[in-house]
């Protein structure tokens, strides 16, 4: 890959009342040489390696580092729908699961397929989650069922069909309780299962939270004793997951992370991040590829903050997915000084660093960078169904 080496445009802050960290670009990396979005970025703790999952269907890894270009992965038919390095023991293994009905491992060494789960026929799947007691039950959402496979054997445990009557968007292990999976769906409802024995769901459903409109991602915070819930119209719940009681419910999200600061309104939100100190934030991005960190008030009603980092100008288009480097390998992270990375519409890669490094003040960019747009236009944001 041709790059060449130009002056950032800018480093950023926020203009709110409250202090903004200061963020400089690093890098950023064209995936593709045509249309291709970048679907999701996924990174390893043990090797220093990030899987980005792209509409071309292909996985491509690069290096956290310097976003050199290792290789790809291929063989999905259909839209790929979650990339996980999540096999215990097995640093270079990458999972990846596919609307082509299959859940695929491969090793990122060589580039190839070593395993190859499928669903059934006329499946998609579109999340999966490794865990159980253990350590080798693999969880599929497949359309409205809840597939169990013994990841070694390959061999098909249990399928769930009634607790959800729609799609299962995601599905999650409880860190440090195994045993324990949370489901996500369209229908609305959070599902609460226990997986030991023979998974079945008359006796293993212990909970149902009803969030009241279609799910699209979820997630643990405060040492996972709470669970974060976005859905497709862009509001944000929070969870006691085992007392199934909702404590916030912020329906005008967008509304109020747009006010935060005194850029472009809050289109959509990418994700949410939870740091060591048990707070909460929301990513939200507007169409033009800027994005803002959050900080959620979990007191009473709740409430959205200013805005405390900004990233702008590494993206020209919808923001689809953010890897804070907390998640990512340790050691380059703190090396290198980097805040995170993200991928998005415009099919480009980019690093971002913290405040304070030297590096800040230079970027990498590729010839094909494109040139951001004076107004971008609204886009119809991927669902995977």
């Amino acid at each position: 890959m041709d790059m060449e080496i130009e002056a950032a445009s800018s480093t950023f802050s926020s203009t709110s009342t409250s202090p903004s960290k200061r963020l400089g670009i690093k890098h950023t990396t064209q995936t593709n040489f045509g249309d291709d979005y970048v679907f999701q970025i996924a990174s390893s703790q043990e090797i220093s390696s990030l899987a980005v999952s792209l509409s071309s269907n292909a996985i491509k890894l690069y290096s956290p580092a310097t976003g050199q270009y290792f290789g790809e992965c291929r063989g999905h038919s259909g839209t790929i729908n979650e990339v996980s390095f999540s096999i215990p023991s097995s640093a270079h293994t990458l999972c990846s699961c596919s609307s082509d009905g299959t859940i695929r491992a491969w090793d990122t060494r060589s580039f190839k397929q070593i395993s190859l789960l499928r669903a059934g026929s006329n499946k998609e799947v579109y999340s999966f989650a490794v865990g159980g007691s253990t350590g080798n039950l693999l969880a599929a959402g497949c359309n409205e069922q809840i597939q169990f496979w013994d990841w070694r054997s390959g061999k098909l445990l249990s399928c769930l069909e009634e607790s959800h009557v729609d799609d299962v968007t995601q599905v999650r292990f409880v860190p440090d309780q195994s045993n324990k999976l949370i489901s996500s769906s369209v229908d609305g409802l959070l599902c609460l299962f226990d997986t030991e024995g023979h998974i079945d769901d008359d006796d293993h459903l212990e909970s149902v939270m009803n969030v009241g409109t279609s799910i699209s991602k979820i997630g643990f915070f405060c040492q996972n004793q709470k669970l974060w819930c976005l859905t497709h119209i862009e509001t944000l719940s929070t969870w006691d997951w085992k007392d199934a009681r909702q404590e916030v419910g912020l329906e005008n999200a967008r509304t109020l992370a747009s006010e935060g600061w005194n850029l472009d309104n809050i289109d959509y939100f990418v994700d949410c991040f939870s740091g060591a100190n048990d707070g909460l934030w929301m990513i939200g991005a507007t169409n033009a590829g800027t994005l803002g960190y959050f900080p959620v008030g979990l007191e009473g009603s709740g409430a959205i903050g200013p805005a405390e980092a900004i990233l702008e100008g590494g993206h020209s288009g919808v923001v689809r997915t953010i890897l804070p480097a907390s998640s990512a390998h340790g050691s380059i992270s703190r090396s290198k000084g980097i805040f995170g990375w993200s991928g998005g519409e415009d099919g480009r890669l980019c690093c971002w660093l913290s405040d304070g490094t030297s590096e800040a003040k230079r970027s990498w960019i590729s010839n094909a960078l494109v040139a951001r747009p004076q107004k971008a236009q609204k886009n119809n944001r991927h669902h995977p169904y």
